[in-house]
């Protein structure tokens, strides 16, 4: 799996998509990890409400929306950041951003100080009881230091399946391990070396079969007890499972998106691109100058580099003019 995962990463680097293209389908991407991160944990925004919250961000969010609405903050803040230093307080700031409003503050963006227990998701029975409290900060130091090590050394793929499933085995958090655990692992697969890793949605895969994904990534008893004879394998071979899965959805997206006329950027479009970064902007009156498109169609155009990310509308009536978002 790791040799077909390699291949496909450059058969991926080998596509050249415009900009438009690949803004529209990383917009789709991150709606899509969103959904599927937050609703591994239960929450139960359906992913047409998900794309919605996400077009209109709310300023008073019920706690399902929340969840969402930080997960995806934090995603965009990782995609910014995909270089940054792999460290204990960007675990911290990662939960800090997931959990915002949604726990005690000295919850949030701090190793836990308190007992916890794991139960069946969604049900009443005990199945784990993780390391003790004081016990977290040394084995979260001792994984951290073990993905900056082997950065670079130890296959990418194999790096993020092992952080994955020991983060969630130590669960140094009081809540957000799962989606905490999913985001640092997203940045650690940008190791894979993918042009078009904004893309990339794996947590779809896990969301498929959230039974399954708690059965291969948990544990069941007490960690003191299993934690000397732990076997990643299985778990591995399930996570690269996912990844090359998500590899193969990608590829097929871009090679559609690639012939789809619907998400190609045409003439008209590019004369609109180029008299903004010549004059800063520009109006629907300076568009018609430029083409001999109706108003109605003009107005499409306009539109369509708005669907795409590209254009921000500005003022109203007369006063409406177009600039590069």
């Amino acid at each position: 799996m790791l040799k077909r995962i390699a291949i496909l990463v450059h058969e991926l680097n080998r596509h050249v998509l415009p900009t438009a293209v690949v803004m529209q389908l990383q917009s789709q991407a991150q709606a899509v990890s969103t959904y599927a991160s937050t609703s591994i944990e239960g929450n139960p925004l359906p992913l047409t409400e998900v794309k919605r919250l996400l077009k209109q961000h709310p300023n008073h969010a019920r706690q399902s929306e929340r969840e969402v609405l930080n997960y995806n903050r934090a995603l965009t803040n990782l995609n910014q950041q995909v270089d940054a230093p792999f460290t204990a307080q960007r675990l911290q700031t990662i939960q800090a951003t997931v959990m915002e409003e949604l726990l005690p503050a000295h919850q949030v963006g701090a190793w836990r100080q308190e007992a916890v227990v794991i139960y069946v998701p969604r049900g009443q029975e005990i199945v784990y009881l993780p390391p003790d409290y004081a016990d977290v900060p040394a084995l979260m130091a001792a994984l951290i230091t073990f993905v900056q090590e082997n950065w670079g050394k130890l296959d990418p793929l194999l790096l993020a399946g092992i952080f994955h499933k020991q983060m969630v085995v130590i669960h140094p958090f009081m809540d957000g391990n799962g989606r905490t655990a999913r985001l640092a692992t997203n940045l650690l697969l940008a190791g894979l070396g993918l042009d078009t890793f904004n893309l990339f949605s794996f947590e779809n895969y896990y969301n498929q079969n959230v039974t399954r994904y708690f059965e291969k990534v948990g544990l069941r008893d007490d960690y003191y007890e299993l934690a000397p004879n732990l076997d990643f394998t299985p778990w591995l071979r399930y996570f690269a499972e996912g990844i090359l899965d998500e590899l193969l959805r990608v590829q097929k997206q871009v090679e559609q998106s690639k012939r789809a006329p619907a998400t190609t950027l045409q003439p008209h479009h590019q004369q609109i691109l180029d008299h903004i970064d010549e004059h800063d902007f520009i109006t629907d009156k300076e568009y018609a100058q430029l083409t001999e498109r109706a108003k109605a169609t003009r107005t499409g155009d306009f539109n369509k580099l708005i669907a795409f990310g590209l254009l921000k509308r500005h003022g109203r009536g007369r006063l409406t003019h177009y600039r590069r978002a």
